[in-house]
């Protein structure tokens, strides 16, 4: 047992002196690797681009009007071309099965092959590790985000894209109906990512340090 202890106390050293670049490359390794997913699909490796896929399947909905794709003619779809080009449809009594299908689709010659996450999702995640390394520069003189302006510039916006587009389609068809657009996407997202490595990396910096204690006075010694 005594190597295993001593590998996990200088893994945990490691981590307390490298935890910020462990983190950003994290992240960015997260919000990039899904571009390696339509490289190995188009260079016809369908096997290893499925350990991409699948995966992000259960962290993201990867509806392919929401995606990027590469390879194709476009690099983006909005909705209306994508179901007209890929024959998907989600309207109607078909509604939930179109979504299923536009989750599931990766791509077509014509289309090209789809990134493995959702637009906002890879802003989110490239932007929080942008964040880092932007903290990393400044990090002696930075201070956490005031959580008033993090409200302001990370949640709203992103909350009132999203929840405006959620709201306004089925099952709820509470607001008029509205898509958003990879443009809002990537800005809502890169906003609430930034905004979030803003807050969050300096509290983690401030935990991770180490506890300096009081110094304790000398007894003194008796006659």
């Amino acid at each position: 047992m005594r190597p295993i202890v001593k590998f996990l106390a200088r893994l945990s050293g490691w981590l307390e002196r490298h935890w910020l670049a462990t983190l950003v490359a994290i992240l960015l390794t997260y919000g990039l690797l899904p571009f390696a997913a339509p490289v190995l699909k188009w260079l016809g490796l369908d096997g290893a681009a499925q350990l991409i896929y699948q995966p992000y399947k259960l962290t993201c909905h990867t509806y392919g009007f929401r995606s990027f794709f590469l390879f194709g003619e476009r690099f983006v779809y909005d909705r209306e071309t994508f179901e007209q080009l890929s024959g998907i449809s989600a309207s109607g009594s078909q509604y939930a099965l179109g979504l299923l299908r536009a989750r599931d689709f990766q791509g077509n010659p014509r289309m090209g092959y789809k990134v493995a996450l959702c637009q906002r999702d890879i802003a989110i995640y490239v932007s929080m590790g942008l964040g880092g390394i932007a903290y990393s520069l400044a990090r002696r003189r930075a201070r956490p985000m005031p959580f008033w302006l993090f409200v302001a510039l990370g949640v709203l916006p992103i909350g009132l894209d999203g929840f405006s587009q959620l709201l306004s389609q089925p099952p709820f068809g509470l607001l008029p109906y509205r898509e958003s657009n990879w443009i809002l996407r990537l800005i809502t997202g890169g906003l609430f990512g930034f905004s979030v490595a803003w807050l969050i990396f300096p509290l983690l910096d401030g935990a991770a340090q180490p506890v300096q204690r009081p110094a304790q006075p000398m007894a003194r010694r008796s006659l």
